[in-house]
């Protein structure tokens, strides 16, 4: 009897071990394809807004192209348009793509 109770238990041990490989697994499976690309993501568009400077043309996040007149912390003020009254300040976030003023 003792012997058969010791291998039931050497089985549940066995089959715990292969449950655990499994969750650590779907976890690393889980962290490369949907963790590591987002922050990679975070970290391109931090990079981008860090280097936007006065004179660059960006597209918000509602799909107005303008161009950049003055920068703060964490606000910008964008020219919309061909009218230089249209100037709005919006937050850093609503930005969506910056492309860099070209130099002549």
């Amino acid at each position: 009897m003792g012997l058969l109770l010791s291998a039931d238990t050497a089985a549940a041990t066995g089959s715990g071990l292969v449950m655990i490989i499994y969750i650590v697994v779907i976890v690393a499976f889980m962290y490369f394809l949907m963790v590591r690309p987002q922050k990679k993501e975070q970290k391109r568009v931090a990079a981008m807004l860090a280097d936007m400077s006065v004179g660059d043309v960006v597209l918000t996040t509602s799909g107005f192209y303008g161009i950049v007149i003055d920068i703060t912390d964490d606000t910008l003020i964008v020219e919309f348009g061909n009218n230089k009254n249209c100037r709005i300040p919006m937050q850093k976030s609503a930005v969506a793509q910056v492309e860099k003023a070209e130099t002549e």
